[in-house]
């Protein structure tokens, strides 16, 4: 008899204590809701293909901004840079023999010059003697003419010498001179491309964080956009909570919200909210058609602790309470 009265006050106080926690969730005017830490994480990838030639971090290391993590190394493009270099060159001697001409040229031209205006000189003498004596009978109109003619034709040849004399000493043409200038621009372009390239086969981290995932192995080739080392800024970590529509009545941006992390024996942390962003008509909780309602759409909420602290880790459940209409 004693055991039995004592299962059925056992069994009495079971269902008061049931009863109770029902009516208190039931009646309760807050609403928890589960969330997780986030922090930034970026992928660091190369630009161009490369074999890894060194791994300066592992899994769990802390880098600085700026850092060298990886090395690559291409083979191809240490050739390709060679060549471009010596594209270069070649423009660039192209570009100087447009722009000159040999010393001996213009010397020669120098001296035909100089013989033209002897000609000119001669040529001049010769013509004013007949004109002087057209009117005797010791020359004829036809030595005058032919004095003329003479005269006339060393002044063109002083002409023609004069203009390549200049042609020497300038060079090739105005047009010639800017497809050489062009060529060598060109391939200054090509090497610096070639240099860059080879740039990115440096990989270097762009934030201060932690190595939370390494791919990278010594000797693996990596293609371009390829991962190789994922670094997650811990020290900016952030909550973020997916809620219902129908639970966000009053929460608006600036807010802020106590928020427990139970990975961190239920620290509560102050956060204020950063962002409230509709997600996609897939991420609806309820549908309520069926009543002759409407879908209830889903919220993303973002909160940001007002208090850095480096205990967060990305991926650690968060809870907050919501006060129910």
């Amino acid at each position: 008899m004693p055991t039995r009265k004592l299962i059925a006050i056992s069994v009495v106080i079971a269902v008061a204590v049931i009863g109770f926690a029902i009516k208190t969730m039931t009646n309760s005017d807050t609403l928890l809701i589960q969330g997780e830490v986030e922090a930034t994480r970026i992928d660091l990838t190369p630009r161009v293909s490369g074999r890894v030639s060194e791994v300066l971090v592992d899994f769990g290391d802390k880098v600085e901004k700026a850092q060298v993590v990886v090395r690559l190394e291409s083979p191809q493009l240490s050739s390709a840079l060679s060549a471009a270099k010596a594209a270069l060159s070649v423009a660039e001697a192209n570009r100087d023999l447009t722009y000159s001409t040999r010393p001996e040229t213009i010397a020669a031209r120098k001296a035909q010059l100089e013989k033209a205006n002897t000609d000119v000189v001669l040529a001049q003498k010769v013509y004013d003697r007949v004109a002087n004596l057209r009117d005797s009978a010791i020359t004829s109109a036809q030595n005058l003419d032919e004095a003329s003619n003479s005269l006339d034709s060393a002044l063109k040849t002083k002409e023609a010498a004069e203009a390549n004399l200049l042609l020497a000493e300038n060079g090739s043409s105005e047009e010639q001179k800017a497809v050489a200038q062009a060529q060598v621009e060109q391939a200054i372009a090509t090497v610096k491309q070639m240099e860059a390239d080879i740039a990115e086969l440096t990989v270097v981290s762009p934030i201060d964080g932690e190595v939370t995932a390494r791919m990278a192995e010594l000797g693996k080739n990596f293609s371009a956009g390829s991962p190789l080392i994922s670094v997650v800024d811990i020290n900016n970590a952030w909550f973020t909570f997916h809620i219902r529509e129908d639970y966000l009545s009053g929460l608006k941006v600036n807010d802020q919200l106590n928020v427990r992390v139970p990975a961190l024996r239920d620290k509560t942390f102050k956060a204020k909210v950063t962002a409230i962003n509709a997600l996609g008509s897939y991420a609806n909780w309820r549908a309520t058609k069926a009543t002759g309602d409407f879908d209830l759409r889903t919220f993303s909420i973002r909160l940001t602790p007002l208090e850095r602290d480096p205990q967060l880790r990305p991926g650690m459940s968060a809870l907050i309470n919501l006060e129910r209409d």
